[in-house]
């Protein structure tokens, strides 16, 4: 049963994440900006208003294509802090009171973006390596974000909703990303220093609201958590008796506890303390829970695809086809908009089978068709935004489905099942992995960018879901006959005719009952018809 908290809970968090990309999209959104800035390229139309001494005073390269590469090592640097955050941020949130590590995080993020694009701008002060460590920690700080918000998230929904709700709230990186093209857009033209004030500032605020605003958990305020296994009858004490004692036994005169040897166990499970702590669970027993290594791996290859859409989209449409960096942050938004349908579609699917990795599988292998037709697409806007969206559906969608859902199902699996303590860690290591690879990816796109061209790239697109593909195939083959055997059930049940549709029919089944009671001799057979309505 939802209640108030529910929808707050799920506000709020959503809100908190997609500020944090935000922010990092408005780094993303102004790298051709920032490139003729650095380099002291005059004339670019975003910065007419300010005179020639002031747009050349200040550079740190003679040509424009030098910055792309440090926007490019920027990139890898912010990522790999960012990865290495992660796995220490999961298990700082399990240790700590989530909301605190994540808005703390939210205004620390918030100040090192400040620093970095408005601050230096206005000081007119260029320095190479103060870029670099303010960028990495940046990538600390809003490390601090996916698994927190993630665990408060699964403390919240249970497994039977949680692919639904946590993919539609999955897409809270997407509607960041497109809240920070749309404020980058508007403001660009007063400087890309205004672009990382107005995100810096959104970050700052909303850290303050969440704060006052989130609950860590349904028992912190004396709700039942929804993953509880105890009775809603019983939720102090369970007994199991063996079959002999519940036909035999006199349950106003038998035992609570029993000896442990006799043929009647009994089983006593006694519900936790609502104010006690759970033991959290360390890096490395989480990192060998079953399917984490699976998944991280996989999360590695398709981050690196996902995330660099993310970083370098707008800046191939601005390069490849000439459109206005405004236009092409704009443009940029439908990938985000195919992410957020395709994790809501995949999330419903995977909630009706309980498995996540037949669906999976399927769109990962239809995203391979999307990046070659993305690769080859036209000077259009119309016809480029459609297959953007498409490709944003396939890979979007299932990196969405993986970072959330499938986080908090391998966080709240049967070993660690009812530890709320174990969820942050089991998240960080798994968008941590990922993260890696989305460095990496940072620095291997504009290495073949520079040399082999945009096709280059999305080859590498395609050949690292084709690895995503391969990680998650072990899982696919065993549950994918577990699936075919309950759909074929479930449509044996069922009738579909011109007249009433696909529906369920009510039938006469006729059984033969025979009975043989203390070696009595039966001479009538009884055939009954029992009438059953399903």
């Amino acid at each position: 049963m939802w209640t108030f908290y529910h929808v707050a809970t799920f506000t709020l968090t959503f809100i908190s994440y997609a500020f944090f990309h935000a922010t990092r999209k408005s780094f993303s959104n102004v790298k051709s900006t920032i490139s003729s800035e650095w380099s002291g390229t005059f004339g670019n139309s975003t910065r007419l208003n300010k005179p020639y001494e002031i747009w050349n005073a200040h550079h740190m390269y003679d040509q424009p294509k030098d910055a792309e590469t440090y926007l490019g090592v920027l990139d890898a640097v912010f990522m790999v802090s960012y990865a290495a955050g992660l796995y220490i941020s999961g298990i700082i949130g399990d240790r700590f009171e989530l909301r605190k590590v994540l808005c703390i995080g939210m205004c620390l993020a918030a100040v090192s973006v400040f620093i970095f694009g408005s601050v230096l701008e206005w000081a007119h002060y260029y320095n190479h390596y103060l870029y670099v460590v303010l960028w990495i920690l940046n990538g600390l700080f809003q490390s601090s974000g996916w698994p927190t918000v993630v665990a408060i998230m699964g403390n919240w929904f249970g497994k039977s909703s949680r692919g639904f709700v946590l993919g539609l709230w999955s897409a809270c990186a997407s509607v960041g990303n497109i809240i920070g093209a749309l404020l980058v857009s508007e403001v660009l033209e007063y400087g890309y220093d205004y672009a990382f004030l107005v995100t810096s500032t959104v970050l700052f605020a909303g850290a303050i609201v969440c704060f006052f605003g989130i609950v860590n958990s349904p028992t912190d305020i004396g709700l039942r958590s929804p993953d509880d296994d105890y009775d809603e009858k019983d939720l102090e004490v369970k007994v199991k008796r063996s079959n002999k004692e519940s036909c035999n036994g006199d349950p106003d005169t038998d035992p609570l506890l029993a000896n442990s040897d006799s043929d009647n166990d009994v089983v006593e499970v006694v519900k936790p303390a609502e104010n006690s702590r759970e033991e959290a669970l360390s890096f490395w027993r989480a990192l060998l829970l079953p399917g984490v290594l699976m998944y991280a791996f996989a999360y590695f290859c398709l981050k690196l695809v996902n995330y660099s859409f993310f970083f370098w989209l707008p800046y191939y449409l601005h390069a490849s086809f000439g459109w206005l960096e405004s236009t092409a942050d704009k443009i940029s938004i439908w990938y985000d908009v195919g992410g957020i349908a395709g994790g809501t579609l995949a999330g419903i699917i995977s909630d009706i089978y309980q498995k996540r990795s037949i669906v999976v599988v399927p769109m990962l292998v239809l995203a391979i068709p999307s990046l070659l037709m993305y690769k080859n697409s036209p000077d259009d806007l119309i016809i480029n935004g459609v297959l953007m969206t498409i490709t944003g559906f396939f890979i979007g969608g299932i990196a969405n489905l993986i970072s959330a859902a499938i986080s908090a199902d391998l966080g709240k699996q049967g070993p660690v099942q009812g530890n709320k303590e174990a969820l942050a860690t089991v998240t960080g290591i798994v968008d941590g992995t990922g993260s890696v690879g989305a460095a990496v990816g940072q620095i291997l796109v504009p290495v073949l960018q520079e040399h082999l061209g945009w096709h280059s790239v999305f080859y590498l697109f395609i050949i690292m879901t084709i690895f995503t593909i391969i990680c998650i195939l072990p899982m696919f083959v065993r549950e994918a006959p577990e699936c075919y055997q309950s759909m074929k059930a479930c449509l044996a049940r069922h009738k579909c005719n011109w007249y009433c549709g696909f529906h369920k029919p009510s039938t006469s089944v006729s059984l033969k009952v025979t009975s043989d009671i203390n070696n009595a001799n039966i001479d009538d057979v009884q055939i009954l018809s029992i009438r059953q309505n399903s």
